[in-house]
């Protein structure tokens, strides 16, 4: 990592340290983390200096994104929200929402993206939150579900349809008409704060309306879920080198039949296998950095395969660093045992493994020769 980057990931190790396991088991970060993290812009790195953020471009925010998640992947679930909402922001907002927003994001306050709803998940056109305009304001009603960081956030960034078009409309999460209900027991990244959302006649001034609204839907929910897949790739490939790291120091320890276990050549198969899984991961995510640098028309599609390519991976190499560990690292909390279910949740959300695969199938046969 370039110098600065080094330096903001000794920064994130303070401020974590090895408190991952109890966040894990307790399911909740605490505050004082959250607004530390928030309040040095490291939540999104990307956002220009102009607005307080850290200014990083694709790459150097991606090996942040993948240090924070090779540590905890709940922490980096907050990174990806923020970021999304913050991205939001730069390509939807105009100027003067940009001033209001992208300070609040780079100096401690929590953000949330609001997508999706019990009937539109992979299929957002069937999204039915409405979002009217009456007079200088507007009102949103509808229901969203499974939102990460929803439970700490300060703002909530909500997508809905708006008339004929779809808007997203900037929400203080302790507006009247919102009720936010936590998720107990979520499978992975237990601490990520999972919730459901209800508005019920929410209103707030036509202002926060990113752009003034009247966008189509797949153009905003593409804006914004770019930020997320590619949020997602990146902390996959530190849960790769999380997964690599506790697998070779155990199987260089561990003994059996007098020697290492990393002398048994079926051992030695699952550590090739997770190196294998982190390098094909990065080097996905890197190609796909590369393209959101250059403005290239590719660029989505190289996220949706980063996205893609990391979480599977993450799962394969996930379970082979169970299968070195063995007891070891079956214990509720172990970076292993975390690594596991978290893994396991990156295939579903941004969207599906499925919803991946049948985007690249048609980008393959609209490209074919």
């Amino acid at each position: 990592m370039a110098d600065d980057v080094t330096a903001l990931a000794a920064r994130v190790s303070e401020v974590v340290g090895d408190r991952a396991d109890a966040w894990d088991r307790s399911g909740e970060l605490p505050g004082p983390v959250l607004r530390e993290l928030a309040s040095g812009g490291l939540l999104c790195p990307q956002v220009p200096s102009r607005y307080g953020g850290r200014g990083l471009d694709s790459r150097e925010g991606g090996e942040l994104t993948a240090h924070v998640g090779s540590l905890c992947s709940s922490v980096r679930s907050v990174m990806t929200s923020q970021q999304m909402v913050a991205g939001s922001v730069e390509r939807l907002g105009n100027e003067d929402q940009r001033d209001r927003y992208l300070p609040l994001l780079t100096c401690g306050r929590i953000a949330a993206a609001a997508f999706s709803e019990p009937g539109a998940g992979s299929d957002l056109s069937a999204m039915a939150t409405t979002i009217r305009a009456e007079g200088d304001t507007v009102v949103v009603d509808g229901r969203k579900s499974w939102i990460t960081t929803s439970a700490y956030a300060d703002v909530l960034l909500v997508f809905g349809r708006f008339g004929d078009a779809a808007a997203a409309v900037v929400v203080p999460a302790d507006a009247p008409g919102v009720t936010v209900e936590r998720i107990s027991d979520p499978l992975g990244c237990r601490a990520a704060g999972h919730a459901d959302i209800t508005f019920d006649g929410v209103r707030v001034s036509a202002d926060a309306v990113l752009g003034g609204g009247g966008l189509p839907l797949p153009f905003l929910v593409t804006a914004a879920l770019a930020h997320g897949r590619m949020s997602v790739a990146w902390g996959c490939v530190g849960i790769l080198r999380a997964c690599l790291s506790e697998a070779t120091r155990h199987a260089r320890t561990r003994e059996q039949f007098g020697v290492p276990i990393a002398r048994h050549q079926l051992v030695a198969r699952h550590l090739a296998e997770i190196y294998t899984a982190e390098q094909i991961a990065t080097r996905a995510c890197e190609h796909a950095s590369g393209r959101w640098e250059a403005g290239s028309p590719d660029m989505v599609t190289a996220t949706v395969l980063a996205k893609h390519v990391s979480a599977t991976h993450a799962v394969s190499g996930a379970s082979a660093a169970l299968q070195v560990l063995a007891s070891a690292g079956a214990r509720d909390g172990h970076t292993v045992a975390r690594a596991h279910r978290d893994a396991r949740m990156m295939e579903i959300i941004e969207g599906s493994s499925e919803m991946c695969t049948l985007l690249l199938a048609d980008h393959a046969l609209a490209t074919a020769d």
